[in-house]
């Protein structure tokens, strides 16, 4: 089953084509890598799979749904991290998941429980009263994916989710992506470390719209007669 198909999908801005005419399909606990230079079309491919931006031309379902005509059941179904951290500093971690699980609708006594259940499998129980603005940046990313799955989304779209934190929480935070995909969750993960994109189980890569490769690391890496991702893309960029 796939959580993700697009099809001949194309957005347009006046004579500006950002995304031109990209063709993929991910499966259900997929963690697929969505790569590309900045101005690639990532982004705008994203904002159209979340239903922000209405395709110009194109089909997708995303979640069982249709981009055209069922963006709303979409966005109820999908969860999404920014690479700017999405929370507010002003409130408490609690009060974040809080806001955030009531924008879902989950009813107030299964908020609280998975609310409790997050905060303690992120070993932050004892933070739960704390203000996020006092927290460190990595347990900030940890908290923001974790609010992203309160509403048990079947996707959910985390766009440079690691960037700017050491190796170490990197590591963790893989650790839960692994841990949602293994639950049958579809991860659509962008990143700029390429050794990231080794742990995807398959990658494509944008250039000027377009996706230019796709497949599983090692297929890119055996098409290309490289020896890492990071030499794949370099080349490709190049080029």
């Amino acid at each position: 089953m796939y959580s993700i198909e697009v099809e001949n999908l194309t957005k347009k801005f006046g004579s500006f084509t950002a995304v031109n005419n990209i063709s993929f399909k991910v499966a259900e606990g997929e963690i697929f890598g969505f790569l590309g230079a900045n101005g690639a079309g990532k982004t705008t491919a994203i904002k159209m799979m979340c239903g922000l931006l209405q395709p110009t031309s194109g089909k997708a379902t995303i979640a069982g749904y249709d981009l055209a005509t069922q963006a709303k059941l979409i966005k109820k179904n999908i969860g999404y991290m920014s690479q700017r951290f999405s929370l507010y500093n002003d409130l408490t971690l609690y009060e974040n998941m809080q806001l955030f699980g009531t924008v879902y609708d989950i009813p107030r006594k299964e908020l609280k429980n998975r609310i409790l259940e997050s905060l303690a499998a992120l070993d932050m129980s004892d933070k739960a009263n704390t203000l996020v603005d006092s927290i460190p940046l990595g347990w900030k990313q940890k908290l923001a994916f974790a609010t992203a799955m309160l509403h048990r989304p079947k996707i959910v779209f985390l766009d440079e989710p690691t960037s700017g934190v050491d190796p170490i929480v990197r590591r963790e935070f893989w650790n839960m992506i692994y841990e949602a995909a293994s639950q049958g969750i579809t991860i659509f993960v962008t990143t700029h470390y390429m050794d990231e994109a080794e742990y995807c189980k398959r990658v494509s890569i944008m250039s000027d719209g377009e996706i230019k490769l796709i497949g599983t690391p090692d297929e890119l890496k055996e098409q290309t007669n490289s020896q890492s991702i990071a030499e794949v893309f370099g080349n490709l960029i190049k080029h």
